[in-house]
């Protein structure tokens, strides 16, 4: 009898290893997403109070606007410089609908 337990709790012993793992790659996989959804917030968060300036943003940044895609960014992008962010709708770079989304987001520094 106590040999027939023994060999259940060997049988079982891998599989609640095994589970422990995949819960563990599971919880930390899901706290990864959390912070890269927390630091997309803050990085949100912080462009709200600073507008992004159209002459010296990324792509990468200018597609984090409202609306705009990766041909608008590249199009931004080779458009450059701007006197002003109305250059983008004055130049045709962006249609009146997308330039209204991010009008109040971005500036054109020298």
């Amino acid at each position: 009898m106590i040999l027939v337990l023994a060999a259940g709790v060997a049988c079982t012993q891998p599989r609640n290893s095994q589970d422990l793992k995949e819960r563990t790659a599971d919880a930390t996989a899901e706290a990864k997403r959390d912070a890269k959804a927390v630091a997309a917030g803050i990085k949100e968060g912080w462009s709200r109070d600073k507008p992004l300036d159209v002459n010296s943003a990324s792509k990468e940044d200018l597609t984090a606007l409202p609306g705009i895609n990766a041909a608008d960014a590249d199009k931004i992008l080779a458009g450059r410089p701007y006197d002003s962010p109305n250059d983008l709708l004055s130049r045709q770079i962006l249609s009146k609908a997308k330039f209204d989304q991010i009008a109040d987001r971005v500036t054109a520094k020298k």
